[in-house]
């Protein structure tokens, strides 16, 4: 019978189901963000706060996005690979490391998402649009949101939680 120190990678198999919701609510959310709003027309919701549908062909701040087409498929092998990587990270992490699970859970998510938008579309779908004054935050998506979120319950969890385990005390 295995103890709680054991870790089998079919333990890992339930965070894949907060990856497959992230998937979901970003791919609902990004098709009713199409259906719904006119592309560059912002909806104000808050003073800060604009539904405004733009498609990234590009990477994070649309690095790259005015080069060509060639980045499509670069992009769709970054990010392939990057989804095996966190696949097999996840499944190799102990199960009483549940902050680490839920980050590479988050991030997973969010990758995939986007992923499925380079591989069809050949762009993400933006809608969110965060501003101050004349000040904007480039759009994003709900995926960016699990990516985000999750790379930073990573930095926290391998900062202050997991790392803090592996230190002997004094």
């Amino acid at each position: 019978m295995p103890d709680s120190q054991t870790h089998t990678p079919s333990s890992a198999w339930r965070w894949l189901g907060l990856t497959l919701l992230v998937v979901v609510l970003d791919l609902g959310s990004k098709w009713l963000a199409t259906e719904m709003l006119v592309y560059a027309s912002p909806v104000p919701l808050l003073p800060f706060f604009d539904l405004t549908l733009l498609h990234n062909p590009g990477a994070a701040f649309s690095f790259l996005a005015g080069a060509g087409g060639w980045q499509r498929w670069f992009f769709v092998g970054i990010s392939l690979l990057v989804c095996i990587l966190l696949v097999v990270w996840l499944m190799r992490t102990p199960p009483q490391q549940w902050w680490m699970r839920l980050a590479l859970a988050l991030i997973l998510g969010g990758a995939l998402g986007n992923l499925y938008d380079r591989i069809l579309h050949g762009y993400v779908v933006d809608f969110i649009s965060l501003h101050y004054g004349g000040w904007y935050y480039p759009a994003f998506n709900l995926a960016d949101s699990a990516i985000t979120v999750g790379a930073a319950i990573l930095i926290i969890d391998m900062l202050f939680i997991s790392g803090r385990a592996d230190k002997p005390t004094r």
